[in-house]
Parts: structure tokens; C-alpha cells; sequence
């Protein structure tokens, strides 16, 4: 495989993509607009995989960068997959300077447990304690 590049360089994302992936082939944001999409990377911590120039694959975490952190939108691209690059992308997020020294980092997966298990991740410990509010079709027109 040729070299991958992981960024947190905003400038960099092909935004297009993103949203594309997101909004017609994940499996958790079916139809997001794209104005949303932007104002969420405008208020996240991105990361950027990139090879031969080309973005690859996505991940963002919305942070406070001091006590808590949520992992959100980690995608790669199909062509790409099986190939490490989400795990090379999760190497780049749980090393990032910012996001050290949390008390607590979330996310919320449907088929990557083993992926985040590897950088400590596990169900909640007191899962009685956490509560949510989910519109999942929010974005169906």
C-alpha cells in the first residue's frame, strides 16, 4: 500500500467526499445536508487519511480538550477497506496531544467493536448512568 497520510489539517478535506459518504452510504446519517456536515467539521477535531494525495477515510471527535471527547463519523472509504487504515487513523486520534488526559472518551458503533477495543475502548461501565436523545431519521426528508 502506498504511504498514508493522516492529517488534522482542515484545509485539506475534500468536504464533498464527506459529506457524499455521510449523507448516501453510511449507515448513521442518511441524508445529512450538507450545511450540517460543514458546521460539524468546523466544530470538531478532524482527522483526514490520505494516500496518494487522495482523502481515504474520516474520523471526528467533538471535544473540550480537557475532560471529555466523542468520537464520531470514522469511515473509510470502500476501496480502502481491510487494508489498516482505520487503524492507522485510530493510532492518529488516541495519540493526538489534545485529546490525552480525558476522563471519559465515547463513541457509539454498530459493527467496529473490536477496532475501538483495541485502544481501550468497552460497553459503559455503569450503563444505568448514561442517557441520550436519538432522532435516528432526522435527516429523512
Amino acid at each position: 500500500m502506498p504511504a498514508l497520510h493522516i492529517s488534522t489539517d482542515k484545509a485539506a478535506l475534500d468536504v464533498a467526499m464527506i459529506h457524499q459518504f455521510l449523507s448516501e452510504r453510511s449507515t448513521w446519517a442518511i441524508g445529512i445536508p450538507l450545511a450540517t456536515v460543514q458546521r460539524a467539521i468546523d466544530n470538531s477535531l478532524c482527522f483526514g487519511a490520505y494516500l496518494d494525495g487522495r482523502q481515504v477515510g474520516f474520523a471526528r471527535v467533538t471535544t473540550d480538550r480537557a475532560t471529555f471527547a466523542y468520537l464520531a463519523d470514522v469511515f473509510v472509504l470502500e476501496a480502502q477497506r481491510g487494508k489498516g487504515v482505520s487503524k492507522e487513523m485510530m493510532a492518529a486520534v488516541m495519540a493526538h496531544p489534545d485529546l490525552q488526559g480525558l476522563r471519559r472518551f465515547m463513541l457509539a458503533t454498530s459493527d467496529a467493536h473490536t477496532l475501538y477495543a483495541r485502544h481501550g475502548f468497552t460497553p459503559p461501565a455503569r450503563p444505568a448512568s448514561l442517557m441520550e436523545r436519538y432522532f435516528p431519521n432526522i435527516y429523512a426528508n
